[in-house]
């Protein structure tokens, strides 16, 4: 019998590179699993809500959505993320709007809309994907790390607002993770994916950037019953790289 089985969960983000392997692993563990992502039709799940985290509406009904489809909602992952590189000088409107509505704004809609669907049942989780770099910025991506940083404020606010209601909110901060979104930034700037990331990896003192699924662990520990006395956490996966 699997850690989750019985349980309802949500995942944003669902059709990238964590959240694909997050799915995988709470459906092996038993769970029944909603994804939400702009295109789920890749993604084997027992719920689809596909839509745009940017559209408020979509956001806030998403945890509604997941409790219609499968009957109750018992964890959510809010995965979804994206990456703007540059200084502040060099950002966009655009860049702005999207980075602060898909990593700030579409976390804080989904987990209101959760905790009250979790407080009436008498508690749930929420796991949040922040970064190392939102706890240590680095150079070069001045709102990806404004908004990392938030996202993990919010994490240890609601974490303990919400903990006497049974609910746990917690966050994994990992560094470069061999993702479709980290592949497709080395080839715009005109490296080769393979050879850009097994280069970086010679800067991890573990010997390799983490693999979806490495991350994807630690978010179903925060998960389980294993971290029971976890809340408002803010746990680094990083390989010992630091932020720099």
């Amino acid at each position: 019998m699997g850690r989750f089985e019985g349980k309802v969960v949500l995942v944003t983000g669902a059709a990238g590179g964590i959240g694909l392997s997050v799915v995988q692993k709470f459906r092996a563990e038993g769970a029944k699993v909603a994804v939400a992502d702009r295109d789920t039709s890749a993604v084997a799940a027992d719920a689809h809500l596909p839509g745009n985290l940017l559209e408020p509406a979509y956001a806030d009904g998403l945890p509604g959505a997941a409790v219609a489809a499968l009957g109750r909602l018992d964890i959510v992952i809010n995965n979804a993320g994206v990456i703007t590189r540059g200084p502040v000088s060099e950002t966009s409107d655009a860049d702005w709007a999207l980075s602060v509505g898909v990593n700030m704004e579409a976390p804080f809609r989904v987990s209101r809309a959760a905790i009250n669907i979790m407080a009436e049942a008498g508690g749930g989780a929420i796991v949040n994907t922040a970064s190392c770099w939102g706890l240590r910025p680095g150079p070069n991506h001045a709102v990806y790390c404004m908004t990392k940083a938030a996202l993990a404020s919010l994490t240890q606010c609601m974490g303990m607002d919400h903990a006497h209601q049974g609910i746990r909110i917690n966050a994994v901060a990992p560094n470069e993770v061999n993702t479709p979104m980290l592949r497709t930034g080395f080839a715009k700037r005109g490296f080769d994916p393979d050879t850009a990331i097994a280069e970086l990896g010679k800067s991890v003192p573990i010997g390799h950037v983490a693999d979806p699924e490495e991350i994807a662990d630690v978010i179903l520990f925060l998960a389980s019953e294993d971290a029971r006395y976890m809340c408002g956490s803010i746990v680094e996966v990083n390989g010992g790289k630091p932020v720099k």
